[in-house]
């Protein structure tokens, strides 16, 4: 579907020759010689890379169609990733790489919104925050409490991410997904 860069609004997604495009901002501007114009900040829908582009005033672009589907997170089948569709119950299967670093975030039975394009999932929208569990970090030592000091911990889908001394192997913590960073424990 064809749309004119006079119409663009924050969030359209476009398809355009350099990929999926996300609209992150936009502003129409009329110099006083020549065309007006408009200049964007795009991010690309995959690679989460932001781009700025002008357009020309009323320059035909495709629209892009996004359908987002909520879908649980079953189990990985080597490189893939299985997902159930909450309504339909059919299974997909997604390679772990096209969801980039969300996969450290996922554990089995979340739920997750992957939008897709033409029936490919081209990334997938996590929550905020997730609750994962430790498997591994050294112990706090007895007396070791120097003000904000952190360790490195291991957590149940393999990311590792920097704790405050007082955090166990076996606790769950909520860890940022925009960050990556420790936010409480769970």
């Amino acid at each position: 579907m064809n749309v004119s860069t006079n119409d663009l609004k924050n969030g359209m997604v476009l398809n355009l020759p350099e990929g999926l495009m996300s609209v992150v901002e936009f502003q129409h501007v009329k110099p006083g010689k020549g065309g007006a114009f408009v200049r964007t900040k795009l991010k690309n829908f995959r690679t989460g890379a932001v781009v700025d582009k002008t357009f020309r005033a009323d320059e035909k672009v495709t629209k892009a169609v996004i359908d987002k589907r909520k879908m649980q997170y079953l189990y990985r089948d080597g490189a893939d990733l299985v997902f159930m569709d909450n309504q339909t119950y059919d299974q997909i299967h997604v390679e772990a790489q096209r969801l980039g670093d969300a996969v450290q975030y996922l554990k089995e039975g979340d739920d997750a919104v992957l939008p897709t394009y033409e029936d490919e999932v081209v990334g997938v929208d996590l929550p905020a925050a997730v609750v994962l569990q430790v498997t591994a970090t050294e112990p706090g030592m007895q007396g070791d409490r120097v003000s904000g000091a952190r360790k490195p911990a291991t957590l149940q889908t393999g990311l590792v991410v920097q704790v405050p001394l007082f955090v166990e192997q076996g606790e769950s913590v909520k860890i940022d997904t925009r960050s990556g960073e420790y936010l409480e424990r769970a």
